[in-house]
C-alpha cells in the first residue's frame, strides 16, 4: 500500500490520474483537490489498540521487582516475562499480516484484541510464574494480530495529507509508548499493585472491540486463505526467534562455552535455516518472495529493529541506573522519563511537517548522529548521581535522535509497498520493531554484565551504551546504502502505484 512520504506538500505527487482502477472494482482515487476527509474515529480506535499493545513492551519493566516479590521468580523468569511477550509479537507478526490481507483486517483486529485482552486478564491473576510467561506469550500473539490489521485498515480508511498525518502518529506511537510504559508501569505499581498493569488493559480492549465493530467495515475473505496460510513458516520462524534470545541470555547467565548456550544458539541457527529454506520452496510461502524485492520496505524494517533494539535496550538500562544509582523510586523513575517522551513527540511533530521537503533517508541520517550523540553522552556520565547533570540531557539528545526516525522509518517503509501486500509489509516492519525490542534488551544486558551491583551497573552502563554508539554507527552505514534516497517528491512521484487510497477494506 501506498504510503506517500508527503503527497500534501507535492500536488503532483498526490494523484495519479494514468492508474487504472483496483482489480476489486473500487474507484480510482479522486484528485487531490477533491479528496474527501474521513472522520477520525476509526484512526482513534486503531492508535489505542497499538498504543496498548506497545505500552506493554515497557510497562512491565518497572513493575518486575513487584512482581518478582509476589510470584518468587527466578532470573530467568525475570528475563522470559518480557521477552516471551516481544517474542511471540514479532514472531508472529508475518503470519499476522498475511491474516489481515487474506482473512479480512476487521476480523483480523477483533480476534488480536480479544486475545490480548483475554490474555491480559489472565496475566493480572496469575499465581504462578509459568502462568504469567504464558499469558505473556499469548498477549504477544494477540499484538501480532493485531498490530498489522490495524495499520492496514488506517492505510486503507485515509488518503493524501490525512494518511501522512496518521503514519506521522503512528510512527511517533511507537517510542513515545515505550516511554510512557515505564511512567504508567511505575504510577499503577507504586499506587495500587503489579497486577494493576494488565488489567488495565482490560476495559480499554472492551471498549475499542464494541466501537471497532460499530465503526468499521465488514471486509472481504479471500478464496480458501486459510489453506494459503504459511503455518510451518511461522512455527520454524518463532522457534528459532526464541531459541536465539534463549542462546543471548545464556552467554550472560551460563558464559559462552555452557551447553545450553551453544545448543540453543546452534537450535536458532538451524530453526532460521529450516525457515528461509521453507520459505524459498511453499507455494504460499509468508514473505511472497517479491516482498523482499521492495528495498524500501526491507531496509527500513532492517534500520527500524536496530533502532528500537538501542530504545528498549536504553530505557530498560536507564530504570535500573535511575532505581539503583541515582535512588529514585519507581514513580519518580518513571517521571524522570517523561522529558525522554516529550523530546520524543517535539522532534516527531516537527519532523512529519519537515519530511516533505527533506525525503525520510536524511532525516533517518540526522536522527542517528543527533541519537549517538546522546548514547555517548550517558556513557561520559556512568557513575554520575545527578539526574539533572547526568542523565537528562543524555535523554533529551537521545528523543530528539529518535523522534523524526520512528516517523521516517515508517514512512519510507510503506513508501512502495501495493494495497495488497499492505498488512503483510506493516507485519514487516513492525516485526523488526518488536524482534529489535526482544534483541535489544537481550544484547545490551550481555554486553553490560552483571548488573545486580552498584559498581557492576556503573560499569555495564557505561559499555552497553559504547556498544549503542557502534550499532547506530552501523545503521547509518546501512541506511546511507540501502534506504532509497531523493526528497518525497520524487519517491511520490516516481515509486507511487496509487494503491490503496480509500475505500478498500
Amino acid at each position: 500500500m501506498s504510503a506517500h512520504p508527503a503527497p500534501a506538500a507535492h500536488p503532483a505527487a498526490q494523484a495519479h490520474p494514468h492508474h487504472p482502477p483496483h482489480p476489486h472494482g473500487h474507484q480510482p482515487p479522486a484528485p487531490a483537490g477533491d479528496e474527501p476527509r474521513r472522520p477520525w474515529t476509526i484512526f482513534a480506535l486503531m492508535i489505542a489498540a497499538q498504543f496498548m499493545v506497545i505500552l506493554d513492551v515497557s510497562v512491565v519493566n518497572v513493575a518486575l521487582p513487584s512482581i518478582s516479590r509476589g510470584l518468587h521468580l527466578t532470573a530467568a523468569d525475570y528475563q522470559w516475562a518480557i521477552s516471551a511477550y516481544v517474542l511471540l509479537s514479532g514472531g508472529l507478526l508475518l503470519l499476522g499480516g498475511r491474516i489481515a490481507d487474506m482473512l479480512d483486517r476487521r476480523r483480523a483486529f477483533l480476534a488480536g484484541v480479544g486475545l490480548f485482552t483475554v490474555a491480559s486478564l489472565v496475566s493480572g491473576f496469575a499465581q504462578t510464574a509459568l502462568t504469567l510467561i504464558a499469558a505473556r506469550a499469548a498477549q504477544g500473539a494477540g499484538a501480532a494480530l493485531l498490530t498489522p490489521a490495524a495499520l492496514s485498515i488506517i492505510m486503507t480508511t485515509y488518503a493524501g495529507r490525512q494518511r501522512q498525518t496518521a503514519l506521522g502518529v503512528w510512527g511517533a506511537i511507537g517510542s513515545t509508548g515505550i516511554a510512557a510504559g515505564v511512567l504508567f508501569g511505575g504510577a499503577l505499581t507504586s499506587a495500587l499493585d503489579w497486577r494493576a498493569v494488565f488489567f488495565i488493559n482490560v476495559p480499554i480492549g472492551i471498549a475499542v472491540l464494541v466501537a471497532t465493530v460499530r465503526t468499521v467495515a465488514r471486509g472481504v475473505q479471500q478464496q480458501r486463505a486459510l489453506r494459503r496460510l504459511d503455518l510451518p513458516g511461522a512455527l520454524t520462524l518463532v522457534g528459532g526467534l526464541l531459541s536465539l534470545v534463549f542462546g543471548i541470555e545464556a552467554t550472560r547467565s551460563a558464559g559462552w562455552t555452557a551447553p545450553r548456550t551453544w545448543i540453543a544458539l546452534v537450535a536458532a541457527a538451524a530453526l532460521l535455516a529450516a525457515f528461509t529454506r521453507l520459505e524459498y520452496r511453499s507455494g504460499n510461502p509468508l514473505v511472497p518472495p517479491s516482498t523482499w524485492r521492495i528495498r524500501s520496505l526491507v531496509s527500513a524494517s532492517a534500520v527500524m529493529a536496530g533502532v528500537t533494539g538501542v530504545v528498549v535496550g536504553a530505557i530498560f538500562l536507564s530504570s535500573l541506573y535511575l532505581q539503583s544509582i541515582i535512588g529514585a523510586s519507581p514513580v519518580i523513575a518513571g517521571l524522570e522519563f517523561l522529558p525522554l517522551a516529550a523530546a520524543i513527540t517535539v522532534a516527531a511533530t516537527a519532523a512529519s511537517k519537515l519530511i516533505g521537503r527533506l525525503g525520510a533517508r536524511l532525516l533517518i541520517l540526522g536522527g542517528l548522529v543527533v541519537m549517538t550523540g546522546g548514547v555517548l553522552l550517558l556513557a561520559a556520565n556512568a557513575g554520575g548521581t545527578s539526574y539533572a547533570a547526568d542523565v537528562l540531557p543524555g535523554f533529551l539528545l537521545v528523543g530528539a535522535g529518535v523522534g523524526p526516525m520512528f516517523v521516517a522509518i515508517s514512512i519510507a517503509a510503506m513508501s512502495d509497498v501495493p494495497a495488497d501486500r499492505s498488512g503483510l509489509a506493516s507485519g514487516l516492519m513492525m516485526t523488526g520493531h518488536e524482534i529489535g525490542a526482544a534483541l535489544g534488551v537481550a544484547a545490551l544486558t550481555a554486553v553490560a554484565g552483571d548488573l545486580t551491583t552498584h559498581a557492576g551497573l556503573i560499569t555495564g552502563y557505561a559499555r552497553a551504551f559504547h556498544a549503542t554508539a557502534g550499532i547506530l554507527a552501523a545503521l547509518f552505514v546501512l541506511t546511507l546504502l540501502a534506504v532509497p534516497g531523493g526528497n518525497a517528491q520524487a519517491g511520490t512521484a516516481g515509486h507511487g502505484h496509487g494503491h490503496g487510497h480509500g475505500g478498500h477494506h
